[in-house]
């Protein structure tokens, strides 16, 4: 536990959340800046500051708590689809770095963007492809 971790003070119950899962490694609380209502995070309860620093067995179990999540989300309505997100370095949008995985429900229409892509440059695809391969 790290004493200015917002997410390791929640799992101390040092700060209140909406807890919605909790088993001996994993917690579940509602965000509380939602982008729609529902909108769960999930965490390790062991601090590790982001999916790639974690155990491969807390990213497994995570994962299926994540399923869970997602499918209860479906299940009650309260989204007609679901984004599964995880946000590695503050590059990426990690804002807590603390490992959490966001379940969001989503809806049609309902005014959320992902990112806009853009095609490869003559011959950058097959360059990236290499570079990740090695």
């Amino acid at each position: 536990m790290l004493d200015d971790c917002i997410f390791c003070k929640i799992v101390a119950g040092e700060i209140s959340a909406s807890k919605i899962y909790e088993d001996d490694k994993i917690l579940a609380f509602l965000d509380i800046k939602p982008v729609n209502p529902g909108h769960t995070l999930i965490i390790s309860k062991d601090h590790f500051a982001d999916f790639l620093q974690a155990p491969d067995e807390i990213i497994c179990q995570m994962t299926l708590v994540t399923k869970k999540i997602g499918q209860k989300i479906l299940d009650s309505r309260l989204g007609q689809g679901v984004n599964i997100t995880n946000n590695i370095k503050s590059a990426a949008g990690q804002v807590v770095n603390h490992i959490h995985i966001h379940v969001i429900p989503r809806l049609e229409n309902d005014g959320f963007e992902l990112w806009h892509g853009r095609e490869y440059a003559e011959g950058e695809e097959k360059k990236i492809a290499e570079k990740l391969k090695s």
